[in-house]
């Protein structure tokens, strides 16, 4: 009876999972209580992690690890094709990967028109971009695999943090995929596709390590204990670091269509970084949370006593208008980085704390595509004998590849949700979670600040894990 309840879907018998293929189960059971796990009716994504299983748990091929390295087969690895879609912001993202780790496709639609219209995100306006071209970004995702979706193995989606709106559009396209074509489904949190793609590039980089988030909405320094385990060690309590060069972009009247931050990054090259002296946020707080909302006050006075006019294209700005340009987007960077810095540092120190076998430190997000970031952080990792981790540039800025790999990540430790309808009613409640924290605060960097306390909607992905691994 146990084997029936336990059978795999159709999908999976083109994963080529025969018995003697070892599989990794991230904690030990008993049959009593999965038979009454299996009867409970289905519920949300990651809350209790749906398992696949030998066809006899008494079986001597069978094997449950509790090792942090999944033991797979390679014909597993290469059998299995997981499609990635992510909407969480401003860019409609579809890739497809193999469970190798070979990128068979990757597409990304760019909203920059919209960013350099409405000078940042407008969510009603995203949200519209993303349903019109969604469904052909993951048709062409799947024409340069030269695949169908009858040879997917499972899809993987965002289902946060982001804009709610933006989150549905992909959601909803998953879950269709997903339904019509019989496909487990993959719920991921944005924040870890950032870290775990970096496993994708670096084969090396093992659990446990130190990753430093950076992106338009988010500042993160999180330390991985394992997949769906991480400690939270600093947030920002205010703005996030791509926030502050977005509106530094703005008031300085850049070209937005690339995002904020490589314009800035590419004017403060001809600028003098000391000529504007702008003071380091948070100073004289001893922890690892960030605060931009105070230097991007100092930016827009810095402007207002220059008179500079942003709606004066820096194209045409006078010789001179463009150096006080430059001298502003230099100094202004040199500040903002200054305060990665000095939070990464408390943060290696923390972390080797706490996991002292850490090697690396993993820097993703789009921000981390910066160069001068890049640079000044591996200073940083020097003095610890630790290693810089930074995905190409492409990784970085939101994109399909890491939600697809992530799912991988995932699925193979049994963490995904069976086939949802073909199609989903009228007033079907998706799971959106707009606010949904990656990791529990680590007591020494808790913040009492009013703007954490709200962000807490959901509890932290690392809750939900664990909570669920103690059920079982």
């Amino acid at each position: 009876m146990v084997s029936s309840l336990l059978a795999l879907p159709s999908t999976f018998s083109r994963l080529n999972l025969v018995q003697k293929s070892s599989i990794f189960i991230p904690f030990t059971f008993k049959a009593l209580s999965l038979l009454k796990f299996h009867k409970q009716p289905r519920l949300r994504p990651f809350n209790y992690p749906l398992l696949h299983f030998p066809s006899s748990l008494n079986s001597p091929e069978a094997h449950f690890s509790t090792s942090r390295r999944p033991v797979s087969s390679k014909s597993f690895d290469v059998d299995l094709v997981v499609l990635g879609i992510e909407t969480s912001c401003d860019d409609t993202a579809a890739a497809i990967v193999r469970g190798n780790g070979e990128i068979l496709s990757q597409v990304v639609s760019s909203q920059a028109d919209l960013l350099a219209r409405y000078g940042g995100v407008a969510p009603k306006m995203a949200e519209e971009a993303h349903s019109q071209v969604i469904d052909q970004v993951v048709q062409d995702a799947l024409d340069k695999a030269s695949l169908t979706e009858r040879e997917l193995s499972a899809v993987a989606v965002t289902i946060g943090p982001g804009l709610s709106l933006c989150l549905r559009v992909g959601v909803q396209k998953a879950r269709r995929v997903a339904g019509s074509f019989n496909l487990p489904i993959i719920s991921v949190h944005h924040m870890e596709a950032h870290a775990l793609v970096a496993r994708l590039i670096e084969k090396e980089l093992q659990f446990p390590f130190l990753a430093l988030l950076i992106s338009g909405g988010h500042n993160l320094l999180v330390l991985a204990h394992d997949l769906g385990h991480y400690t939270q060690l600093g947030t920002t309590i205010d703005d996030a670091i791509g926030e502050a060069f977005d509106k530094t972009a703005k008031w300085l009247g850049l070209d937005m269509r690339k995002s904020g931050g490589p314009a800035v990054e590419q004017l403060a090259q001809e600028g003098d970084a000391e000529s504007v002296r702008f003071s380091i946020p948070m100073k004289q707080h001893k922890d690892c949370n960030f605060s931009y909302a105070g230097l991007k006050t100092q930016v827009k006075l810095a402007i207002a006593s220059r008179n500079i006019d942003a709606k004066v294209p820096l194209s045409c700005a006078s010789s001179l208008d463009r150096s006080s340009r430059a001298d502003i987007a230099a100094s202004f960077q040199r500040v903002a980085v200054l305060h990665l810095e000095e939070r990464c540092e408390r943060a290696v120190e923390w972390a080797l704390k706490i996991e002292p076998s850490i090697k690396h430190l993993v820097v993703s997000g789009g921000v981390a595509s910066n160069q001068y970031v890049r640079a000044q952080l591996d200073q940083v990792v020097q003095k610890y004998s630790l290693q810089l981790v930074c995905p190409p540039p492409n990784l970085c800025t939101d994109n399909g590849v890491m939600i697809a790999w992530t799912g991988i990540e995932n699925f193979r430790v049994g963490r995904y949700d069976p086939p949802p309808p073909a199609n989903d009613p009228d007033d079907f409640m998706y799971d959106l979670r707009p606010r949904w924290p990656l990791g529990e605060e680590y007591a020494e960097g808790r913040s009492e600040a009013r703007s954490l306390r709200r962000a807490r909607v959901h509890p932290s992905l690392t809750s939900l894990v664990q909570a669920s691994l103690q059920q079982q």
